[in-house]
C-alpha cells in the first residue's frame, strides 16, 4: 500500500438547515464522515489518510476516528480558507507515498472497490478524475433561452476521488500560489499546467451529500447494501 488519501472536510451544513459541519450529520447510525472513512479503510490500496478541517470540528472528528477499527494512520490537518488551500496543506503534510487521492468527505457512498480501482489507475496515469457518463441531455442556457445542446457522448459527470502523482500535484499547487490561480478542483490545476488528466470510471451511487434529499437517497442506498 503506497497510496495516500486526502479528505477536505470543512463542509458547511447551511444548505441542509444544519448549524454544524454537514459531515457530522447522522446518516442512519453514523456521521457522514465515518461512512467515508470506513470505505477508505476497507480499501487495500489506502495506506494513510489525512483529514483537512477547522479546529472547532477537531473534537468531533477525533470521536469518529476513535470509533474506527483500524491500524491505518489518520491525521487531522489544518484546513485552509478554500478547498484549494486545504488540499495544499494536506499535500505538505503527506508522510511518504508517491500517489495521492483527493476525495470529498461528503461522497460517503464511494466503495472500497472504487478506491482500489483509482489506485491501480495511478500506476499508469499522471492524473485522473473518477467520473460517469452523463445520461441526461444537457442544455446550455442564456437567461431562460437554450443556446446550445452539446453532444452527450462527450459529457461526463465529475466525481471524486481525483488521483495524481504526488510530486506533480505539489508542483501544480506551488505554481498556483506563485501565479495566484484559483480553481475549483485539483484536475483544473493539472490542466493549467498542461498535464494530462484522464477518466476513471466512477460509480452511479457515488453521490455528494449537499441537500436533505441527498441524505434520504444515501440512506436508501446504504439500506439496500446492508439489508
Amino acid at each position: 500500500m503506497t497510496c495516500h488519501l486526502l479528505i477536505p472536510a470543512a463542509g458547511s451544513g447551511k444548505r441542509m438547515g444544519a448549524d454544524r459541519n454537514k459531515l457530522l450529520l447522522p446518516l442512519i447510525n453514523k456521521p457522514i464522515l465515518q461512512w467515508t472513512l470506513e470505505a477508505a479503510i476497507a480499501s487495500d490500496a489506502i495506506a494513510w489518510i489525512g483529514v483537512m478541517g477547522q479546529p472547532h470540528d477537531y473534537p468531533e472528528f477525533q470521536k469518529i476516528f476513535n470509533a474506527l477499527n483500524t491500524t491505518k494512520p489518520i491525521r487531522l490537518i489544518q484546513g485552509g480558507s478554500t478547498r484549494q488551500a486545504s488540499v495544499f496543506n494536506g499535500l505538505k503534510s503527506l508522510e511518504g507515498g508517491d500517489r495521492v487521492l483527493i476525495h470529498d468527505g461528503a461522497r460517503c457512498l464511494a466503495t472500497p472497490e472504487l478506491f482500489n480501482r483509482c489506485d491501480r489507475a495511478l500506476q499508469t496515469m499522471q492524473g485522473f478524475i473518477a467520473a460517469v457518463p452523463v445520461k441526461d441531455t444537457i442544455k446550455i442556457v442564456d437567461g431562460q433561452t437554450i443556446v446550445d445542446t452539446p453532444n452527450r457522448d462527450h459529457l461526463w459527470a465529475a466525481q471524486t476521488p481525483q488521483g495524481f502523482q504526488s510530486d506533480l500535484l505539489k508542483k501544480a499547487h506551488l505554481k498556483a500560489v506563485e501565479l495566484n490561480w484559483e480553481v475549483t478542483d485539483d484536475a483544473a490545476l493539472f490542466e493549467k499546467m498542461g498535464l494530462p488528466v484522464q477518466i476513471v470510471m466512477g460509480e452511479e451511487t457515488n453521490l455528494k451529500i449537499t441537500t436533505q434529499q441527498d441524505l434520504a437517497i444515501a440512506e436508501f442506498i446504504l439500506n439496500q447494501r446492508n439489508p
